[in-house]
Order: C-alpha cells, then sequence, then structure tokens
C-alpha cells in the first residue's frame, strides 16, 4: 500500500511535510519547519537567509525563498537534495514521536501526493519523481539500520557483562 502525504495537518502522516511544525537544530541555528531550513539555504550566509529562518511561517519562507529578485546560489541544483536529506533527518532524529511514525510505515512507498511538483511530489501525471518521498524512505532505511546496530551493541555489552 502507498501512504500519500501532503498537508501538515493530516493525522498522522502530516510530520512528513516540510510544513510540520517539528522544529529542529541544525548548522548552529534553530529552525522552525524544514521547510525553513531548506528554503533558506537557497542563499547560505545572507540576511536574505536569516530573514527566512525567522519567517513567522513554513509558507513566508517558501515565499521569501521562492523570490527570484535574489540570486540563488550557483551550486543550487546539484546540492538541493542534499540539503533536503540534512532536513530531513535533523526533523526526525529531534522528534521520537514522528520517528516513530516513519519507522510505522515498514517498507510502504511514502508519496508527496502534490499535483503542482513533479520534483518533489508526484506531480499532476502521478509519475513525478517524489524526491521527498524517496529522501524520507531512505531516512527510514538509515534509522531502521542505525536501531539494529544500536541494539545489537546493547546485546553485546549484557552479554559480556554477565
Amino acid at each position: 500500500m502507498t501512504i500519500y502525504f501532503y498537508a501538515a495537518d493530516e493525522v498522522p502522516y502530516g510530520c512528513f511535510s516540510n510544513f510540520s511544525g517539528h522544529g529542529f537544530d541544525l548548522d548552529g541555528h534553530r529552525w522552525t519547519t524544514s521547510e525553513h531550513y531548506f528554503q533558506a539555504q537557497k542563499f547560505p550566509g545572507s540576511r536574505h537567509a536569516d530573514l527566512i529562518r525567522r519567517a513567522a511561517t513554513p509558507l513566508r519562507a517558501a515565499e521569501l525563498g521562492r523570490d527570484r529578485s535574489r540570486p540563488l546560489r550557483r551550486d543550487w541544483e546539484r546540492v538541493k537534495d542534499d540539503v533536503m536529506r540534512q532536513a530531513v533527518t535533523a526533523k526526525f532524529a529531534a522528534h521520537a514521536d514522528i520517528r516513530a511514525i516513519l519507522l510505522d510505515t515498514g517498507d510502504e512507498e511514502l508519496v508527496e501526493d502534490t499535483s503542482t511538483d513533479h520534483y518533489w511530489g508526484r506531480g499532476s501525471s502521478g509519475t513525478g519523481k517524489n524526491m521527498l518521498g524517496r529522501i524520507l524512505m531512505r531516512t527510514r532505511t538509515r534509522l531502521r539500520a542505525d536501531l539494529t546496530q544500536h541494539a545489537n551493541t546493547r546485546d553485546r555489552r549484557q552479554r559480556r557483562a554477565h
């Protein structure tokens, strides 16, 4: 079964949205949402990036980040997937409740259900790249591997202690 998500207020999968109110610390700053982080990284080290970081809502952060009157960093197309991966990783590392929701999806396909975004979501044709869904699934795999490694380490320590 494919799990579709989009709006931040959807239960239980709204937490997969970049607009969900699950803040985290990354790169020496507090980020209200992963959308704030992602949009600010288009203009690193600038006053505009700080303005985006302090935006009152994720929608406002997105509007500021999409403002083409300011030049994007030159390497944006090359780094944007890594920036999203960093944001998603930090968000789920910081919140046990949504980490559990992500892990509870098992091996299901996760798809951002938006008709307007063919890169991050499935797009109007349903054949978009779904990069946000892919990043979430990779994050889920890494979290699961980390939990397994942690459990194995704990078991080894307990065996040695006996």
